[in-house]
């Protein structure tokens, strides 16, 4: 149990995290948007106007109008609920596989760093090689290899995205581990589980909420490029990459297929990377000096 001393100092650090978050305005921007498509994504029956997967071929390519706001794609299907549907698979793909991604190179990263020499060379060695690849190459060949589908797309970006985290916490875990109140709990002959679940991982939350921030935007992009290449999200499924892919041969003729989910990914991608942005301002004591 905290004594009331360690509950105030707790308190008072994301006191002051919030309150720094809430000077910078470009990290409140992206706060708002990212929390506006997520309620768009939970309350999409409620939302969007129209059936996203009702095909009506007389309305083929309908221009933006008080009735279809996005106008209508190849199949007349409505590309504002498609966007609004959208929401769900492509945040979903940036959550679920950055979750992943954050929980592998958490503990890959611990393990090495804490226990060094040979068990830290076979980790850091596998994870310069998944780094030695593009990300995007690889992303392919695992989708190539297990086939088109949402659970496989986690599978892809999951394998692809943890040597990051792995590095970033190796190298607190490193800076940590010799801290005097590790030294000392390694001394009273506390468990080397237990130091890196109560002393060094609590640690290294401020960088991983930055980090995860991050990695979000990653993946959406990921999804969008794997769509786009035809290995990505796959009908009936509306992910905005496959909107995007099915729209760029019309984008001379209709262009609002294509740019309208376009600029959904850009604006949740700039949203994340200013709240990451905000969050490492925040907890940057130099930054803050």
């Amino acid at each position: 149990m905290l004594e009331p001393s360690d509950e105030l100092v707790k308190e008072t650090f994301w006191q002051d995290i919030f309150k720094s978050l809430r000077k910078d305005r470009m990290a409140v921007a992206g706060g708002i948007v990212i929390a506006l498509f997520i309620l768009m994504a939970i309350f999409a029956p409620w939302i969007a106007p129209h059936d996203p997967y009702a095909v009506s071929l007389d309305l083929q390519f309908q221009k933006p109008s008080a009735e279809y706001w996005l106008g209508t794609d190849m199949f007349g299907r409505d590309v504002f609920s498609r966007m609004i549907y959208g929401s769900r698979i492509s945040l979903l793909i940036g959550i679920v596989p950055s979750l992943i991604t954050m929980s592998i190179g958490i503990v890959l990263g611990i393990v090495a760093g804490y226990f060094g020499r040979r068990t830290d060379f076979v980790i850091m060695t596998i994870s310069d090689m998944v780094l030695s690849f593009p990300s995007l190459l690889l992303a392919m060949v695992v989708m190539y290899t297990l086939g088109a589908s949402l659970l496989n797309i986690f599978i892809a970006l999951s394998i692809v995205g943890w040597a990051g985290t792995a590095r970033v916490v190796r190298a607190q875990t490193l800076s940590l581990k010799n801290k005097e109140f590790v030294e000392a709990s390694r001394a009273i002959g506390v468990k080397p589980i237990v130091i890196m679940l109560r002393h060094i991982l609590p640690n290294c939350i401020p960088q991983l909420l930055v980090l995860f921030t991050l990695e979000i935007p990653g993946s959406i992009l990921s999804e969008a490029s794997l769509s786009f290449l035809g290995v990505g999200a796959q009908p009936p499924a509306s992910s905005w990459g496959l909107m995007v892919s099915n729209g760029k041969e019309f984008l001379f003729n209709a262009p609002w297929v294509a740019i309208s989910p376009g600029i959904a990914i850009l604006l949740i991608v700039l949203a994340f990377n200013f709240l990451g942005d905000g969050l490492r301002d925040a907890l940057d004591p130099y930054l803050k000096q």
